[in-house]
């Protein structure tokens, strides 16, 4: 996967931005289309996520790019804003604060951590920003949408792992393992997806070995003997690991190190699903990587856009796109295509009409430009993403299928299967 550093996606958004600042200047009063629709992006291009976060990145500026290229929303060109939020809850808020405050976007795309969108969306609700996610899972989400917390300002285009977690689940007891313990980052997402699992995993006969000793660790965390000798103590048949890639790599080194994962199968999530992580694992005195035979899930793309988008990203950037590549893209899309059918470029504008655009009973599009100009006519749509349908329900959630992959003994991550929640 190509590497984009934080500087370099910075200076493209600042860039963008510098092209498209007179077209939102000198806008003013109370038209709310005057100064053009302004966004945000609040993902990882540092911290425990940056190698997944580099890769999710560049979508936000080439999504703008093209509805720039076919005349803007509402006759206007949109600017985008982009911070870096270091997956640290604290420089997320900071950064959504200022997104909202100072920059005053109408919408933002991010984040991609869970804790770090935990900290973000009240800040966001309050100022009627609405935030979408393009890799935010956890189920706590849900509960807090059902209860109004978020006021219609969140949604995701990213299944929650209530889903992935029964997905896993299913995995685990198709390959006929009995007893799985669990190893979990201490966060939303980490103690969100242990519970989904461990849940799923029961109803199917299994059983969870350290349910009652849960091994969770702090994100802040440099070593990782005492949480290895944990997990894999016992002998369990596999260990669920729902890690991010910096401090998942440090822990599965520690793990063989200690000579505790001889023997038992590893089993990850979404949040280690980079190109790098294996090498940093490393390798053995065999010379073979350590994450060799590693198996895990991730959402998917199946998406009536994808093919079009891997297309476009070939033509403009080379190669292939990346890890929640294509939910970055839509999550940004939703956000033009339902500033446009607002016929307004605000916030509350966009919340109120995002369902519409998603999953609305109008003309299906996978094109965002065709969507725009139907929209401008009057017409309704209903966007079919390059992740999936992008059908966003009452809670701000949609529904996806997952690609079931694992690291070859060449240290290459490779797609082996597909899973679908049941």
């Amino acid at each position: 996967m190509r590497r984009i550093s934080a500087a370099l996606t910075l200076s493209i958004a600042t860039l963008g931005s510098g092209f498209l600042l007179g077209a939102c200047e000198g806008g003013g009063g109370t038209n709310p289309t005057a100064s053009g629709l302004k966004i945000g992006s609040l993902l990882p291009t540092t911290g425990d996520l940056a190698s997944i976060g580099q890769q999710m990145a560049p979508s936000v500026p080439l999504l703008v790019e093209t509805v720039n290229a076919c005349g803007g929303v509402n006759g206007q060109p949109v600017t985008l804003v982009a911070v870096d939020d270091q997956t640290d809850p604290k420089a997320g808020a900071a950064g959504m604060a200022k997104l909202a405050s100072v920059d005053k976007v109408a919408g933002v795309v991010g984040s991609f951590a869970s804790s770090v969108s935990t900290a973000a969306v009240s800040i966001a609700a309050q100022n009627q920003v609405m935030l979408i996610s393009p890799g935010s899972t956890s189920p706590v989400f849900t509960e807090k949408a059902q209860k109004g917390d978020f006021k219609g300002f969140w949604a995701r285009t990213v299944p929650p792992d209530s889903y992935q977690g029964p997905a896993l689940a299913q995995l685990a007891t198709k390959k006929g393992f009995k007893r799985v313990s669990t190893v979990v980052i201490n966060n939303d997402y980490g103690v969100g997806f242990e519970k989904a699992f461990v849940q799923a995993f029961e109803k199917l006969g299994g059983t969870v070995v350290n349910k009652k000793n849960p091994v969770r660790y702090d994100p802040k965390a440099t070593t990782f003997e005492t949480e290895a000798t944990a997990a894999f103590g016992g002998k369990p048949d596999a260990v669920l690991g729902v890690f991010y890639v910096e401090t998942g790599s440090l822990l599965l080194k520690s793990a063989y190190q200690q000579g505790l994962s001889k023997g038992v199968q590893v089993m990850l999530t979404d949040g280690m699903k980079s190109d790098e992580f294996p090498g940093q694992v490393g390798k053995g005195s065999d010379g073979k990587f350590i994450a060799s035979g590693i198996i895990g899930t991730v959402p998917g793309s199946d998406g009536k856009a994808l093919e079009a988008f891997k297309k476009l990203w070939k033509e403009k950037k080379g190669g292939s796109p990346g890890e929640f590549a294509p939910q970055s893209w839509d999550a940004t899309a939703l956000l033009v295509l339902a500033a446009q059918a607002a016929k307004e470029n605000t916030g509350a504008g966009i919340a109120k009409h995002i369902r519409e655009v998603a999953d609305g009973p109008g003309t299906e599009v996978t094109d965002v430009c065709e969507g725009l100009k139907l929209l401008q006519k009057g017409q309704d749509i209903n966007y079919q993403g390059a992740s999936g349908n992008v059908d966003v329900d009452a809670n701000g959630d949609v529904v996806g299928v997952y690609d079931v992959w694992t690291v070859g003994d060449d240290g290459k991550i490779k797609v082996i299967d597909k899973v679908t929640p049941k």
